[in-house]
């Protein structure tokens, strides 16, 4: 059933407008999952091609390794920004690990939990703002939520009783990565895929198109 778009509704259907905005379509879905299943691919190609960059780091600097674990947590992120709604970036998240231990990995299982907690980490912050605020410092906070989640979560995981200043430097290294990686580049990638029209059925897509407040097809 088709229905207006919240931003050419009247006053008094204003408030009815912005509940429903928050609703997922199958449109939303779709693309959710089209973003997320891509992302797992990146995922995999990361597992491999992050050893080479994480050992010389860790040798470097004990806890330096975690600069890469932004590559991990842009998938949350980046569904979030586009699809604009509730449980976006812990569904993006958690379905791209799927995909990575679907796949396989040298970390099973284990994949999955670390998606949710991840997931979890970048969906917080879109919480707080109530999925109203969707500009660069509220991504950079995700990413950067996203990574005290891994870097915590990894701890506890794979570095149980390890030093103040290790866990210190990999807390760190894991909110610069994701601030950047996650953060950053997800902004960019979802302002990149407006300017084609992608997203025109987004309001992402419509607002860096200029086409906000204008009548839209949002049936389904």
């Amino acid at each position: 059933m088709s229905r207006p778009h919240p931003d050419a509704t009247t006053p008094s259907t204003e408030p009815v407008s912005i509940g429903r905005n928050l609703r997922w379509r199958i449109v939303d879905i779709v693309v959710a999952s089209v973003l997320a299943v891509a992302a797992g691919l990146i995922f995999v190609l990361w597992n491999i091609a992050s050893n080479p960059i994480s050992a010389p780091l860790g040798a470097l600097l004990p806890g330096l390794q975690a600069l890469v674990g932004g590559g991990w947590l842009f998938a949350g992120v980046l569904t979030a920004l586009v699809i604009r709604k509730p449980g976006a970036a812990l569904y993006g998240e958690l379905v791209a690990a799927s995909v990575s231990a679907l796949v396989g990995n040298q970390w099973g299982v284990l994949t999955l939990e670390s998606g949710l907690v991840q997931g979890l980490g970048a969906e917080l912050v879109f919480a707080v703002f109530l999925y109203r605020r969707w500009n660069l410092p509220v991504a950079l906070l995700s990413g950067a939520v996203a990574g005290v989640a891994l870097a915590i979560n990894d701890l506890i995981l794979w570095y149980p009783g390890s030093a103040v200043a290790f866990a210190v430097i990999y807390t760190v290294s894991a909110i610069v990565s994701g601030i950047v990686l996650a953060g950053l580049l997800s902004w960019y990638v979802v302002k990149g895929l407006a300017k084609t029209g992608a997203l025109s059925r987004f309001e992402s897509g419509r607002i860096e198109s200029g086409l906000v407040g204008r009548p839209v097809n949002t049936a389904r």
